[in-house]
């Protein structure tokens, strides 16, 4: 799908933030691991929860999804499915959480995904898991053999998505486990989240991660075996990851009233305020190795005003595209100069013009969202823009709402 965005005159209005993607995967998941009723309200049914969604279906948790409501229900029924295949779509979150959940229960499984997602691989499992045999081709990872409780060190450097799985998994097993990042941690936040997720269903870990996210190095968490996962209703909170693309119209002389926001929130994405005030004021150096997903749009928002460098960039290339290098090749299209490095990325500023040829969403939800920022200046065309599904379906409807013509 090509969508056209004409420039952009006056945005203004109202708009609720949609729910966070990061929270409802959690939520989702614990509930999923329950023997209890329970209810998960305020959700978006986007391609990634739906993903989550189907996979707790083949883990045998019984729920039924209320799509008008936006709620989730679980039924206390949870059975044992025969060899369980588990469709992640375009997911990283739902299989490297459920991945070692699957396999604590299940002594062979099968993940399929987008071609993407299997490639961007799970070599941490497989690295860590001694007692797990993986087989892997271009379209799924098949195992055999189950996770045993233990010692398990893992880089700090790494998705923090592989620590939540382990964070997950390793109540249910017999034994007491410890987890130890043998190097520096990023996206420290996202397993804080983690944490006052599973500490919500009653599920005891003993960390030095403080809940102001600082490090003591290195870090631990001590998990003790055989506890018992506790359902309640939640309701999930705005998302600042997305928040991030709509309030950033704001900043080109928009007129936008976002709500719905925890302004005590654990999502790392919080920060996107703070930064896009920095290079609203000028050149600015940035530290981005704890929002990565922040990446594109703090990129497109510095190539629009004054310039920045972003340091802390090298996990954007095993995203959904290779993000540094992608929304750079997109953006040099209307003239933009950044050079991509091997852990930073550098934006000079340079007069931005329109575009005779569509930009490329590379089939990555935040590119595409990033690039649409450009119609504050110009026309713009945005192919594969159907991609925002993943974590914003309504997107593009939103912008509709506040003005935009699309």
């Amino acid at each position: 799908m090509n969508v056209q965005i004409k420039k952009i005159d006056k945005l203004h209005g109202d708009l609720v933030a949609r729910p966070s993607k990061s929270f409802a995967h959690r939520y989702l998941i614990a509930s999923a691991l329950s023997n209890d009723e329970s209810v998960i309200s305020n959700i978006d049914f986007s391609n990634d929860i739906v993903a989550t969604l189907n996979c707790i279906h083949a883990y045998g948790k019984k729920h039924f999804r209320e799509f008008e409501k936006h709620e989730v229900r679980f039924s206390n029924e949870c059975t044992k499915n025969f060899d369980p295949t588990f469709d992640c779509k375009e997911s990283g979150t739902t299989l490297r959480i459920f991945l070692p959940i699957a396999l604590s229960k299940y002594d062979k499984t099968t993940f399929i995904g987008s071609d993407r997602l299997i490639e961007r691989g799970i070599d941490i499992y497989e690295n860590i898991f001694k007692y797990v045999t993986f087989y892997k081709d271009k379209y799924s990872i098949s195992t055999k053999g189950t996770i045993n409780a233990g010692h398990f060190e893992l880089p700090g450097n790494i998705s923090s998505q592989y620590i939540s799985g382990l964070l997950y998994a390793l109540p249910l097993l017999e034994g007491d486990n410890e987890i130890v990042v043998t190097t520096s941690l990023e996206s420290a936040n996202y397993i804080l989240m983690t944490l006052e997720v599973l500490k919500n269903y009653g599920i005891q870990i003993e960390t030095n991660l403080n809940c102001m996210g600082e490090l003591r190095e290195p870090v631990y968490f001590k998990v003790k075996g055989n506890q018992k996962y506790s359902a309640h209703n939640f309701s999930v909170e705005g998302d600042y990851s997305n928040a991030a693309f709509i309030d950033a119209f704001n900043y080109f002389g928009n007129d936008i009233n976002l709500t719905g926001l925890n302004q005590n929130s654990l999502q790392s994405d919080i920060v996107y305020k703070k930064y896009f005030n920095l290079l609203n004021k000028g050149f600015s150096e940035i530290d981005i190795s704890n929002c990565i997903d922040l990446g594109p749009i703090l990129i497109t928002f510095a190539a629009l005003k004054y310039g920045a460098k972003f340091t802390g960039t090298s996990r954007l290339k095993i995203k959904e595209s290779d993000r540094g290098n992608v929304i750079a090749e997109e953006l040099k299209k209307c003239g933009a100069d950044i050079s991509v490095l091997e852990n930073e990325i550098i934006v000079n500023k340079k007069e931005l013009h329109s575009s005779t040829t569509p930009f490329n969403s590379h089939n990555d939800h935040r590119i595409a969202m990033s690039l649409s920022l450009l119609s504050t200046q110009f026309d713009i065309e945005i192919s594969g823009s159907e991609c925002v599904s993943k974590s914003y379906p309504g997107y593009f409807d939103d912008l509709k709402s506040l003005g935009a013509t699309i």
